[in-house]
């Protein structure tokens, strides 16, 4: 385990805030034996139980790191599992419209070992922050960083006792800003946001009523509500007998100036109201737990990388709820984030390596935002769709089909692969882009000695060859080529170790029986030869040192 004190600092990785993205960052910088240390405002966990939809890559994930069962577990005793997402003038009134049939529909498990699901926040953040925490995790409760001075050898941080206001100085090799949309970290490093701006005040007014008559046995995760009171959607738990309202816009948005102003009036009446009018029961007994103000945006900030100091999740990009992507980008930067990192602090990469964060997570993240605001604008907020909205690119292809394009992915002598669209796409169908070099290595069932396993089982922490059924020679170059301190495992598939029951892996990969495909430690493909050639070690060793950027 890579601590701090052996080169002086109080860790190598100091993570500002503890909430899902910082607590991820930790835990999978874990995984890669780096203990870093967390500063967190929050004392214990939040009080409102925010729930989240997590997608196929994010479960993925979360599978590498071995906490998938107790999400999923997690998500059993909170959510009705799979479920309809549909636009209702109200939860006891009549449908408007179906948006998504079931939350999983479309996938099997041919495209990916994992199913999204619904679980809440806090519910997760304290599974991920117990892994962290076994792996040598240490976290400041009731802190804040207030300042950030980065030199060439560190990063001295100020933080801040909330309760007591004194502070203390921190020395670090590496800071990652996880403290949310106002991050501290990003305004020391004065990075703007591009993008739309604010386009709504909008509210989460979290409350206890029973909806069980109008809800309970139906297969619905969330339920849109749009009339003439308000436009927003319904997220409620298990029992029906909770949930929470979020509010985006008020009245005609034709006739009224305030309209995108949810926020301008939060007395507990209105707040009752709000969600008397969405269920459809005027006499609905009501009580208001709690209520966030918040704005809704879609920007990006102009950087992820400045130095030593590293933007994720909310701090890089703010995007509004609909379609869940904001958590879900945040956790896939943590984890883009967390190999490089770790392979900088271990000095086995140069610190150019984390220049290609920025390169692979901002175009990911100004895809994302679009989209985000393109699913605000057709379920919620249609009065905006003359602004010039991003065309709906299917959820598969933000969750699974993004591609990335950095001077760590090695070109290949033939063009792109179908589904790429072109060399310069940032994303593709999942289904075809076949590991075309800057894409996710596609899932396979193998049939092992011990297990069935995914080939998403053989990532996530080494640099892994994979090689077609006669491509022994590459398997055998892998040791030569990997060079002093660098993991590189590798796997003929097809052949005695991992078996296939037919020509899956060629055709999943694009490859001949005798060609290889070099998966980073997050799992994308950062090189792929599609045939054996003479010299394999040498070929092998120059993919393998353009990834690592040495």
């Amino acid at each position: 385990m890579a601590m701090g004190d052996a080169k002086g600092v109080d860790a190598p990785v100091v993570i500002a805030g503890g909430g899902l993205v910082g607590m991820a960052s930790a835990a999978f910088l874990a995984r890669h034996g780096v203990a870093a240390l967390v500063v967190e405002r929050m004392r214990g966990e939040s009080p409102l139980p925010r729930a989240a939809h997590f997608h196929l890559r994010t479960l993925e994930l979360l599978r590498s790191i071995g906490v998938e069962e107790d999400v999923k577990r997690q998500s059993e005793l909170e959510f009705v599992p799979e479920g309809a997402i549909i636009s209702m003038d109200s939860l006891a009134g009549r449908k408007l419209a179906d948006i998504v049939p079931s939350l999983n529909a479309g996938v099997d498990e041919t495209l990916s070992p994992c199913r999204r699901l619904f679980v809440t926040q806090p519910g997760l953040e304290a599974i991920l922050r117990r892994r962290a925490i076994e792996a040598g995790t240490r976290v400041m409760e009731g802190s804040e960083v207030a300042a950030v001075d980065q030199g060439e050898d560190g990063v001295t941080v100020v933080v801040r006792d909330v309760d007591s206001g004194v502070e203390r100085r921190l020395r670090t090799s590496y800071l990652v800003g996880a403290d949310g949309a106002h991050s501290t970290v990003r305004e020391a490093l004065q990075v703007p946001f591009d993008g739309r701006g604010v386009f709504s005040n909008s509210l989460t007014i979290y409350f206890t009523a029973d909806l069980a008559p109008q809800m309970l046995g139906k297969p619905l995760s969330v339920v849109y509500v749009n009339n003439p009171v308000f436009g927003g959607f319904f997220r409620l738990a298990k029992d029906c007998q909770s949930g929470f309202l979020v509010v985006n816009t008020v009245g005609d948005p034709r006739t009224n100036p305030d309209a995108a102003n949810a926020a301008k009036d939060t007395s507990t009446e209105r707040m009752i109201d709000f969600v008397r009018t969405g269920a459809g029961v005027p006499d609905l007994d009501v009580r208001i737990d709690g209520i966030a103000r918040w704005r809704s945006s879609s920007d990006v900030a102009r950087r992820y990388h400045d130095g030593r100091v590293l933007l994720a999740g909310d701090a890089a990009h703010v995007m509004p709820p609909n379609g869940g992507f904001g958590g879900n980008t945040g956790v896939q930067d943590a984890y883009d984030l967390a190999w490089k990192l770790a392979l900088v602090v271990e000095g086995l990469a140069p610190p150019a390596l984390l220049s290609t964060y920025d390169a692979e997570r901002r175009p990911v993240g100004k895809l994302t935002v679009e989209q985000a605001y393109t699913r605000y604008v057709t379920r919620t907020a249609p009065y905006l769709a003359a602004t010039d909205l991003q065309p709906f690119v299917a959820d598969l292809e933000i969750e699974l089909g993004y591609i990335y394009r950095s001077p760590a992915i090695l070109s290949e002598e033939s063009e792109a692969s179908p589904g790429s669209h072109n060399d310069q796409s940032h994303h593709g169908d999942p289904r075809l882009t076949r590991a075309v070099p800057g894409s996710r290595a596609p899932h396979l069932w193998l049939e092992g000695a011990a297990r069935r396993r995914s080939t998403l089982d053989l990532f996530g922490r080494d640099f892994v060859l994979l090689a077609g059924p006669d491509g022994a020679a590459w398997c055998d170059a892998a040791a030569a080529a990997a060079g002093p301190g660098v993991r590189l495992a590798a796997y003929r598939v097809g052949g005695a170790e991992l078996t296939i029951p037919d020509d899956s892996f060629t055709e999943a990969y694009d490859v001949s029986r005798t060609g290889a495909v070099l998966v980073r430690p997050d799992g994308f493909v950062a090189w792929r030869a599609r045939a054996e050639t003479s010299h394999p070690a040498e070929r092998l060793g120059a993919a393998l040192r353009g990834a690592l950027m040495r």
